[in-house]
């Protein structure tokens, strides 16, 4: 079994900076893409960002382009979302996600196999 713990959410004020990570731990695992979604009260959950494994790749949902960077550390088995120039709209419990199986798709939620139990990023205005 694989689990995903996060850290790094708190409160910060709009224009602020937060870094998340993510570590993976249990059995020995491949994945195949690893992916940040959140989730705003009331709002369904939503793409942030996810990188690839084979190739590193990055991809960005269009509203923190610019802002957000995700990166990874394979030997520690952590993946990390850098959030720059924070928005109150970026306020959400923040999820990462690794998907073991085969495919391209990676911002779409029901893809992914494992999931952290989430950290409440919140930004005032």
């Amino acid at each position: 079994q694989v689990q995903l713990v996060e850290s790094g959410g708190g409160l910060v004020q709009a224009g602020g900076s937060l870094r998340l990570s993510c570590a993976a731990s249990g059995r020995t695992f491949s994945y195949n893409v690893m992916g940040w979604f959140r989730q705003a009260p009331e709002k369904e959950r939503e793409f942030v960002a996810a990188i690839r494994r084979n190739n590193g790749n990055t991809y960005y949902a269009d509203s923190v382009k610019g802002r957000f960077a995700i990166s990874r550390d394979d030997a520690k088995n952590t993946v990390y979302l850098q959030m720059n120039s924070l928005k109150p709209e970026d306020t959400a419990i923040y999820y990462c996600a690794a998907r073991v199986t085969m495919g391209w798709t990676y911002d779409l939620s029901r893809y992914y196999n494992y999931w952290g139990q989430g950290t409440q990023v919140t930004v005032s205005s």
